[in-house]
């Protein structure tokens, strides 16, 4: 099968510290150029891929984030960011239009529990509210991520995902990744049936378009096609990560091959869907 959907992750660099985080890359120690991003691009499109999405870090704070989506909406690419939100309302004002999605990372309808693990200093329940206002008036799609943890697996967020009105809500039993989140995720680790408790409450009080999309530990491992900032593939299939040679090196399928890609797994987790 195509990498037909690809997670690039652009920066390390973040304006919050999430001590869940599995996407510090700590041991990246170059990054690519905004040339080198678009002849990446233009390999996977001619690999098949039709839907980017641009992560981190956090991606809005990468200097060239604005004409990587210009590049990759000219390529014909479904475009999508996923974000905390940091710098959303001034790249839509500039390159709204090069954006199809954006999945904003909200954790918790506590401004407590949010702050707790490291994500915002009591203001991002408020702040993702308001974002989510703004894509809907935008007419930009929209998703809804949560990373559950020790601290909100016994959280009821209902109210919190009817008032914003995701298309899909995901949800992340939190990974344990060697390299990149070891020695301050410990303490936040959820058992499968922990994690499946929250999953099931929620599929049990909310309409089914704004039940959670589940995503365990198990699927998330191998199922995602995802380039790390350097230009290579990565996966954490055996608990850390392990990087191909650089795309640009030795292209796409060589590079893929040598990381693998769970096709079932990524059909089982939803990775398909009508993102047009």
């Amino acid at each position: 099968m195509q990498p037909i959907s690809v997670n690039f992750h652009l920066c390390n660099n973040c304006n919050y510290h999430c001590d869940f985080c599995f996407a510090t890359f700590r041991d990246v120690t170059e990054y690519l150029t905004l040339n080198e991003v678009k002849q990446i691009l233009l390999l996977l499109h001619s690999a098949g891929t039709k839907k980017i999405n641009f992560a981190g870090g956090e991606p809005t704070l990468h200097p060239h984030l604005g004409e990587i989506l210009a590049e990759s909406r000219r390529l014909g690419f479904v475009t999508s960011i996923v974000s905390n939100g940091a710098r959303i309302p001034e790249l839509l004002e500039r390159y709204g239009s090069d954006i199809d999605w954006v999945a904003l990372s909200v954790d918790s309808a506590s401004e407590v529990i949010q702050k707790q693990l490291g994500r915002g200093n009591g203001d991002h329940v408020r702040n993702s509210i308001a974002l989510f206002d703004l894509l809907h008036q935008k007419g930009i799609h929209t998703k809804l991520n949560s990373v559950i943890t020790r601290l909100n697996f016994q959280e009821d967020m209902s109210e919190f995902v009817r008032r914003v009105r995701p298309e899909r809500w995901k949800v992340f039993q939190v990974l344990p990744v060697d390299g990149q989140n070891d020695g301050s995720v410990e303490e936040m680790l959820i058992s499968p049936q922990e994690f499946n408790q929250f999953v099931k409450f929620h599929q049990n009080i909310l309409d089914k378009q704004l039940q959670p999309i589940a995503e365990s530990n198990e699927l998330m491992k191998d199922s995602y096609v995802m380039i790390d900032p350097q230009g290579r593939f990565y996966n954490a299939t055996m608990g850390r990560y392990l990087y191909s040679s650089k795309i640009l090196e030795v292209g796409v399928d060589a590079a893929l091959d040598q990381v693998g890609w769970n096709v079932a797994n990524f059909l089982a987790r939803g990775g398909v869907y009508a993102w047009e």
